[in-house]
């Protein structure tokens, strides 16, 4: 399924649980009913929910359904720092960033080549693992191993690739720093992209999966028992790996 299918649905899944007037902890329509109401096949629907769940919007429980975390529109990472400060004083004093939309393929996603998405993410991830592990807290490890847990399950490339991209942003927006949330916004508006998404699911395989992660897992560790240079050091070697995987070098 094309990505911007599946992100188009997203939005308008939250944009119409807006209208309906739901909020948080409301319970979903069946994928069934959001497949009539939408005109999209099930399994288009299933894949929309898998963002919205990676991206922290909603949960979904076996046996229950599927629940709204917080007020639709609001961006998973704002929904965190509400509940931990309501006055919106949870950045290093700063405000809360304001809400934002399901993060998806955007028009300028087209400009940027994976070469220089790679080079850009090696340059900025590894350094700001010490602004993590200063600043990350209890919520935002409880985000980290959400999606580590997503990743486990997942059952597909796509769905993989939904939950790398929402660790990685979990683990950014873990600085606290609002700044480097809106400059890592635009690495991952690259990675939507259609050069990147075709690179990377040539290079995709089950064995690579596994070792990225592995990866992921001592990352997280690593920040959890707040140490730095393992940290900085967890986040080169992982993506030093995927550009290897994708370019066939580590330079």
């Amino acid at each position: 399924m094309a990505a911007d299918l599946r992100y188009r649905l997203a939005e308008m899944i939250l944009a119409e649980s807006a209208r309906a007037g739901l909020g948080a902890g409301s319970r979903l329509p069946t994928e069934r009913k959001l497949a009539a109401e939408m005109s999209a096949t099930r399994t288009s629907i299933r894949h929309a929910l898998a963002v919205l769940e990676a991206q922290g919007h909603i949960s979904r429980e076996v046996g229950r359904g599927t629940f709204l975390r917080h007020d639709p529109g609001m961006d998973g990472q704002d929904a965190r720092t509400a509940r931990a400060d309501p006055a919106g004083r949870g950045t290093h004093g700063a405000g809360a960033a304001a809400p934002r939309p399901v993060t998806g393929p955007g028009e300028a996603s087209a400009g940027f080549g994976p070469a220089d998405v790679m080079t850009i993410r090696r340059l900025l991830e590894p350094i700001a693992m010490p602004l993590v592990v200063a600043w990350a807290t209890a919520s935002d490890f409880r985000e980290m191993d959400r999606c580590l847990d997503g990743g486990d399950r997942a059952a597909s490339y796509d769905e993989f690739e939904t939950w790398d991209l929402a660790l990685h942003r979990t683990i950014m927006a873990a600085s606290h720093s609002p700044l480097l949330g809106q400059l890592y916004a635009v690495i991952e508006t690259a990675r939507h992209g259609h050069s990147w998404g075709d690179l990377k699911r040539r290079s995709a395989s089950r064995e690579r999966r596994g070792k990225y992660q592995a990866d992921h897992a001592e990352l997280v560790a690593a920040l959890r028992a707040r140490d730095s240079d393992r940290a900085t050091e967890a986040m080169r070697t992982h993506l030093s790996r995927v550009n290897n995987d994708l370019f066939g070098e580590t330079a």
